[in-house]
C-alpha cells in the first residue's frame, strides 16, 4: 500500500541533509506536561534500577554465568532507554513534533534494533545457561566457564548489530514520500516504512528476514530449552526439588514473556495493518514500561540478585559507620 499523501517517488531518498519530523504525541496537547513527568519519572527509575543491578554485580568478586548475564542485559536495557527516551521527551516540549536528520534517524532505528536483537539473543544465552544448570548440573562449572560466557557475550551483541545493521541499510535506501513525517516518537522500523512511496510488498522483506533471525529462531531455541527442562523435572522425584528447580527460570521466563510478547505484537504483521496511534502506545509500553520491569523482575526474584543487592547496601551501610 502507498504511503498517505504519496503521490510521487522522491529520488534524493538517500541524501544525508535530508530531515524527517517525529510528531510525537502531538495530537495530546493537553497531556504534555503530564506525558512529560510520567516520561522522565519512569526513565529515572529505569536508569537507576540498571545501574544499581550493574554497580551491585560488578562489584561482586564471584560472579555465576546468570549474574554475568544479568549484568550485560542491564547495560542493554541503559543503552536502549538512552537511545529512546531522551527524543521522546523533546517532542513532548516541542508543540509541533521535532526534527531529525537522514543519518540521526536510521542511527536511531539501527541502535534501536540492535540492542533489541543483542537482547533476543542474550535471552537465548541465559535459557542454555538454565538448560545445563538443571539438565547437567555435574558439568555446570566446566560447560559454562568464564571464556564460554565472554563468548557468548559478544556474539549476542556482534549477531543484534549485524542484523539491525542489515535491516537500516535496506530500510533508508527506499524512495519516502515528499512529506516526512514520522506519527511516531522515534524512528520505528514501522513507522518509517509507512513512508515509502511503493505499492508492492518488497520492502517488508527485509523486516521480516530480521523477525525470524531475532525474534522466531531465538523464541524457538529458548522454546527448546525449556522442553528439555521440563521433561527433566519431570523424571526429579521430590515434588519440592523440581519446585526449586523451576523457581530459578521465573524472572527469566518472565522477561522472555515480555520481551517477544511486545515484539512479536509489534513487527509481525503485514504494512496494511499499521496504526500510528495503537503502535505509538504498544511502543510507549515496549520502551519505558518494559525496561523498568526488569530491575524488578530479576532483582525481587533472583535469589543470586537478591544477594548481591543485600551485600552491597551492607557494605554501604558498615562504611557509613565507619
Amino acid at each position: 500500500m502507498p504511503c498517505e499523501g504519496c503521490m510521487e517517488r522522491d529520488n534524493k531518498s538517500t541524501d544525508p541533509t535530508m530531515e524527517f519530523l517525529l510528531l510525537g504525541f502531538s495530537e495530546l496537547l493537553c497531556l504534555r506536561v503530564l506525558l512529560f513527568l510520567i516520561f522522565l519519572i519512569v526513565h529515572l527509575v529505569t536508569l537507576a534500577g540498571n545501574v544499581m543491578i550493574f554497580i551491585a554485580v560488578v562489584k561482586e568478586p564471584s560472579r555465576p554465568p546468570m549474574l554475568f548475564f544479568l549484568c550485560q542485559l542491564s547495560v542493554i536495557e541503559l543503552c536502549y532507554s538512552l537511545v529512546i527516551v531522551p527524543k521522546a521527551l523533546l517532542s513532548l516540549i516541542v508543540v509541533d513534533g521535532s526534527t531529525i536528520s537522514f543519518i540521526g534517524c536510521a542511527a536511531q532505528m539501527h541502535l534501536f534494533v540492535a540492542l533489541g536483537g543483542a537482547e533476543c539473543f542474550l535471552l537465548v544465552a541465559m535459557s542454555y545457561d538454565r538448560y545445563v544448570a538443571i539438565c547437567q548440573p555435574l558439568h555446570y562449572v566446566a560447560v559454562m566457564s568464564e571464556g564460554l560466557c565472554l563468548r557468548l557475550a559478544v556474539a549476542c551483541c556482534l549477531g543484534g548489530f549485524a542484523v539491525a545493521l542489515g535491516l537500516t541499510v535496506a530500510v533508508f535506501r527506499l524512495p519516502f514520500c515528499q512529506s516526512r513525517r514520522i506519527n511516531h516518537f522515534f524512528c520505528d522500523v514501522p513507522a518509517v516504512l509507512h513512508l515509502a512511496c511503493t505499492q508492492s510488498y518488497t520492502p517488508e522483506l527485509p523486516l521480516l528476514a530480521a523477525c525470524v533471525l531475532l525474534l522466531l529462531l531465538p523464541f524457538l531455541l529458548i522454546l527448546t530449552s525449556y522442553v528439555c527442562i521440563t521433561a527433566a523435572l519431570l523424571r526429579v522425584s521430590p515434588s519440592v526439588g523440581r519446585c526449586k528447580a523451576f523457581s530459578t527460570c521465573i524472572s527469566h521466563l518472565g522477561i522472555t514473556l515480555l520481551h517477544y510478547g511486545c515484539a512479536t505484537f509489534m513487527y509481525i504483521r503485514p504494512k496494511s495493518s499499521y496504526s500510528p496511534a495503537r503502535d505509538k502506545m504498544v511502543s510507549l509500553v515496549y520502551t519505558n514500561i518494559t525496561p523498568l520491569l526488569y530491575p524488578f523482575i530479576y532483582s525481587l526474584r533472583n535469589k543470586e540478585i537478591r544477594g548481591v543487592l543485600r551485600k552491597m547496601l551492607k557494605r554501604k551501610k558498615t562504611a557509613q559507620l565507619n
